[in-house]
């Protein structure tokens, strides 16, 4: 049996890779990632994460639900060179938003630096920022 803490990262990544909407469909992926869990455990393990059913009838993170949020409000645009990220955002509002992408703990991230109105985000190597770039460009359309 696999440690909890793993299985809780396998299902981040399910959740932001695929869209899934049953509790069903989660110990599915789950398994076929070599993780056998009855769906009892899903349960708990759905309300430990604070997973959210969107009314789209997907489940979402919620450090992902806040941080789409926050980039469908305050970003203006996304723009990568080579490793780096640089996300301009409304005045003022530029912490708020690291904050948000720091507490989501996306793959690839190193870190962050705000200020004013730009975040410069560094990443692991060019393409985690350019995935990152598109994760944030899909959630400014949201």
């Amino acid at each position: 049996m696999k440690k909890r803490s793993e299985r809780h990262e396998v299902i981040r990544e399910i959740i932001r890779g695929e869209h899934i909407k049953t509790q069903r469909d989660l110990v599915a992926s789950l398994r076929a990632r070599g993780y056998a869990s009855t769906q009892a455990t899903i349960s708990r393990d759905i309300a430990d994460m604070g997973l959210r059913k969107l009314p789209e009838g997907v489940y979402m993170l919620a450090e992902d639900l806040h941080l789409q949020r926050m980039v469908a409000d305050l970003v203006l645009d996304v723009a990568v060179a080579n490793n780096l990220l640089v996300i301009k955002a409304s005045t003022g509002t530029a912490a708020g938003v690291a904050a948000a992408l720091d507490a989501a703990e996306l793959p690839g991230v190193v870190g962050s630096l705000a200020g004013d109105d730009t975040i410069l985000v560094i990443a692991q190597d060019n393409e985690q920022a350019q995935l990152l770039e598109t994760a944030i460009k899909k959630l400014r359309l949201q």
